[in-house]
């Protein structure tokens, strides 16, 4: 059987294409040898079970260790009582040892015997075992409020009696870090109190994304199976699209080879192939897409992601909690300043929060409305009729829409991306801070740069064509939109307006909305 680029669960040598997993974190041998107890976290689809599964393996075929993965996400239900969650646990923990351990290393079948709690359960297995015990605990972030506590304090209580009575390392892994758990376990819920349950964690590790070697050495695996090429731009289109995101880079290299190109391996993949998966992935939103989008419906998801797309200034520390939310899920960037994490997110996240709108535009907003005679976009004409319909529209719209803090950009987006659908595309950069929305309109092969801005006194507007200059000559060309919202009360007249100017010898078309 051919290898494949594996987009849905754990990863197996002999049947995917894979980055040695053992090579993504450093130190943890170390930690385990020392005896300690530490936290391994990640976004979701990132590898972190496969990672898991190969260093127990490794532990395993060494012979030091008993070494075991759980996964405690069964008992992630909030109405669960502390008894039925310790069963659950438990009971996890066996049915893992019969399918990764040699009896004689397995704890007894809870089942037979009625053990207390997860407390004792782990504590008799350790004190019948001679070779001392890891246990990596995979979602461990998925328990509740008093069930995470309880855990967490069963673990602490066991500490000092490692490693023959006791564990000699637990390593807590899911999408957040534990940290010392201070913090509310979920909002709106009591707190855990003043001490931690778990401040015996000795290190905190985040499982990075792929870097750029890795992911060519990916790639070059399916080259060296079935001989197909990837062209040097294609492997670095796939890089920067999903910026190491080891989803994202599996689910784009096997929408070309298994989909587009039907497992035709005598074609070299171009980057026109890459965009064009990238297209049919934000279309198909499969489950990864999809989970990430229903994380825009939190509040201290929401927040965050609206001062991305309007390039708001924000008061944040590397503690506050909803920033470290959104980094841990791996919506945004790990390092300032703070955007979204791969071009791919980028793109999906405002067309999904704008898309309300954009099922909403009238029909005449259609690509064949706004051709000219050389069949590309005339966008003076695409300005003008969205003053129009902002005019007689957005007041009403806006005051329905759920992200309200971002809509006027967010209609603008919506707008245009109905128009370009046939045919083009649209690429963003937005970041805190920056004060402003880049797009670029792809369309025929012609490019068009268009920036938007909050019109905050007249200074933003001088700045603004500073930036949209920038972005210009970044791009290399020689004119550009600048669509200036102005939301204050002055009327639609002193609004509305559409000049040219010259700045920084390069043309700029001001729209005043």
């Amino acid at each position: 059987m051919t290898k494949f680029f594996n987009t849905a669960g754990l990863c197996k040598p002999g049947n995917h294409y894979m980055v040695n997993p053992l090579k993504r974190l450093r130190n943890v041998e170390q930690l385990i040898r020392n005896e300690l107890y530490f936290t391994i976290h990640a976004p979701r689809q990132s590898g972190k079970t496969t990672y898991l599964y190969a260093l127990a393996q490794k532990l395993n075929k060494e012979g030091t260790y008993i070494a075991l993965v759980v996964s405690f996400e069964r008992a992630g239900v909030g109405s669960m009582t502390l008894d039925v969650a310790n069963e659950t646990v438990m009971n996890a923990i066996y049915n893992s040892s019969t399918r990764q351990l040699e009896e004689k290393y397995r704890p007894e079948n809870p089942g037979e015997k009625n053990f207390l709690d997860l407390y004792n359960y782990l504590h008799t297995w350790s004190s019948t075992q001679e070779k001392p015990i890891v246990l990596f605990i995979d979602e461990i972030d998925a328990l509740m409020d008093d069930v995470l506590i309880s855990i967490l304090r069963q673990l602490r209580d066991g500490y000092q009696g490692r490693p023959k009575h006791f564990p000699s390392s637990v390593v807590l892994v899911g999408l957040r870090d534990v940290r010392d758990y201070r913090a509310k376990v979920r909002d709106d819920q009591k707190s855990m109190g003043t001490a931690s349950p778990f401040n015996i964690k000795s290190d905190s590790l985040l499982l990075k994304n792929f870097s750029k070697q890795e992911v060519y050495e990916l790639l070059e695996q399916h080259t060296k199976e079935t001989g197909q090429l990837f062209s040097e731009k294609a492997k670095e289109e796939i890089f920067l699209l999903a910026n190491g995101q080891p989803w994202l880079t599996n689910a784009l290299a096997n929408q070309i080879v298994s989909e587009i190109l039907e497992n035709d391996f005598s074609r070299e993949i171009t980057p026109d192939m890459v965009w064009e998966a990238k297209n049919q992935l934000i279309l198909r939103r499969d489950t990864h897409l999809d989970s990430l989008i229903d994380k825009l419906k939190e509040e201290r998801v929401k927040s965050i992601v609206q001062a991305i797309i309007n390039g708001d200034n924000i008061v944040f520390d590397s503690l506050n909690d909803r920033v470290m939310y959104v980094r841990d899920l791996g919506i945004v960037s790990q390092t300032d300043p703070l955007r979204f994490a791969n071009p791919i997110y980028a793109e999906i996240i405002p067309r999904v929060m704008a898309y309300s709108f954009q099922a909403s535009l009238p029909g005449e907003i259609e690509t064949p409305f706004f051709l000219n005679a050389d069949n590309n976009l005339d966008m003076k004409k695409i300005m003008l009729a969205f003053q129009e319909f902002y005019r007689e529209n957005a007041e009403s719209w806006i005051d329905r829409f759920e992200f309200k803090e971002s809509a006027h950009h967010l209609l603008m987006m919506a707008f245009l991306q109905r128009i370009v659908n046939s045919g083009g595309e649209i690429t963003r950069e937005m970041a805190v801070g920056n004060g402003r929305v880049d797009l670029l309109v792809k369309f025929n092969g012609r490019r068009t740069a268009v920036e938007l801005k909050i019109k905050r006194g007249e200074q933003s507007i001088e700045k603004a064509k500073q930036q949209l200059s920038n972005y210009l000559d970044r791009l290399g060309l020689a004119e550009g939109y600048l669509v200036i919202f102005d939301p204050g009360t002055g009327a639609w007249e002193e609004k509305l307006y559409y000049r040219e100017t010259a700045f920084n010898n390069k043309k700029i078309s001001m729209v005043g909305v």
